[in-house]
């Protein structure tokens, strides 16, 4: 894991797809680069080794018929802005492979199930996952917004880069169990996800070189910025999410 933060990251960008503008970060690994756009919300893209990787795809951030086809599809859970049909049914391919939870399977009626702590891969690029779940906040009926065992998060890995993909979750004791995390997603929305309280005592914990708050809808970003303040090897990057 690259212990040099300036070394990790080399361009910063903008760039448009069909009159779709969205922000762009593209690091060094072992095997050429790696491009991240940031789609919007939950919604990501990883460009790497001549394949495109789409994470929970959703039609109300994008137009994906103009967005480049899926090699690797993956996504978290079942919700509606994470596993979206018509964004997934513009996305795939005929060859286009998909990773996830049951619930997500039973929806959208394809792709290959991971359970929580199974691993598999693709193409050279490692997938694990652990469980994404909620141990604080409930709907109103006392019910977990994203109940212990329905849920993904991902550890990515690719040219020796490890990419934790949040998803929908807390910061659980699976998430701070983690270590050798190059880059980190980390969602920050009430009442659904977590408070900035909560993402810093996970980052605190497992410290990602580099992390993103996501998901973050109307939470105020300067809030975890001033909390990760002066915390040694740890930089947070916000972009729009």
């Amino acid at each position: 894991m690259m212990k040099k933060l300036a070394a990790v990251l080399i361009l910063f960008s903008c760039f448009t797809i069909q009159a779709q503008e969205f922000e762009r970060d593209v690091f060094p690994t072992r095997n050429g680069e790696l491009a991240i756009t940031f789609i919007g919300h939950g919604s990501l893209m990883f460009e790497y080794d001549g394949k495109v990787i789409h994470i929970d795809p959703s039609s109300r951030e994008a137009d994906y018929g103009q967005l480049p086809k899926a090699d690797l599809v993956l996504i978290t859970h079942h919700h509606g802005d994470h596993c979206d049909p018509k964004a997934f049914a513009k996305v795939k391919k005929v060859n286009t492979t998909t990773v996830l939870t049951q619930l997500a399977h039973d929806k959208l009626g394809e792709g290959s199930i991971l359970a929580n702590y199974e691993k598999t891969s693709f193409a050279g690029i490692g997938i694990e996952s652990i469980p994404a779940y909620n141990r604080v906040h409930k709907r109103d009926k006392g019910e977990f917004y994203h109940p212990k065992g329905c849920c993904n998060s991902y550890i990515v890995t690719m040219g020796g880069k490890r990419i934790f993909i949040g998803g929908d979750t807390e910061n659980t004791p699976e998430m701070k169990w983690l270590r050798n995390i190059d880059v980190a997603f980390l969602p920050m929305n009430l009442p659904y996800t977590m408070t900035p309280e909560m993402v810093a005592d996970a980052a605190r914990a497992f410290r990602p070189e580099i992390l993103y708050p996501y998901h973050y809808g109307s939470t105020d970003v300067n809030e975890l910025i001033l909390l990760i303040e002066g915390e040694d090897g740890i930089e947070v990057r916000v972009r729009k999410m």
